[in-house]
């Protein structure tokens, strides 16, 4: 006895689905490589609805009364090939991750050094013949 077409058509729309997040991890990943702030803010869009969307139907295919029968054995080999793509996508995804946090490090390292610059510039003495400075030049008071 073969599946449904119905829950192989689930699968299918499943796995094009992670075809197309797969890609666009790919593409993230790229933008983010080429530091293109306005880029990644309509990839990561585009990103979170591909997501819902898979969300959507996994719960669909969860509730599908035929699939849950099909599932046991006779969809084993789609069900392989869509983890392996999900592994994919998570594996890609985690890269994307770690790319951000050291970019992250990046800027935060280049915050300390341009504020230590500025302080080192401000040093000025109080009356008493104190050196004073910092931030408050710029408005900020410890």
């Amino acid at each position: 006895m073969s599946a449904s077409s119905e829950s192989k058509e689930l699968l299918a729309q499943q796995y094009s689905q992670l075809q197309a997040l797969e890609q666009v991890i790919i593409d993230e990943k790229h933008i983010l490589q080429q530091h293109q702030p306005n880029e990644l803010l309509k990839i990561s869009e585009q990103k979170n609805q591909l997501l819902i969307a898979i969300q959507t139907l996994d719960q669909q295919i969860s509730l599908n009364q035929a699939f849950a029968s099909d599932k046991a054995g006779k969809l084993a080999q789609e069900l392989l090939e869509i983890e392996n793509l999900l592994a994919s996508c998570q594996q890609k995804n985690q890269v994307n991750g770690q790319i951000i946090a050291q970019s992250q490090l990046a800027v935060e390292r280049m915050k300390t050094s341009l504020l230590e610059g500025h302080n080192r510039a401000s040093v000025t003495y109080d009356n008493k013949g104190k050196k004073s400075g910092g931030l408050s030049s710029i408005g900020l008071k410890a």
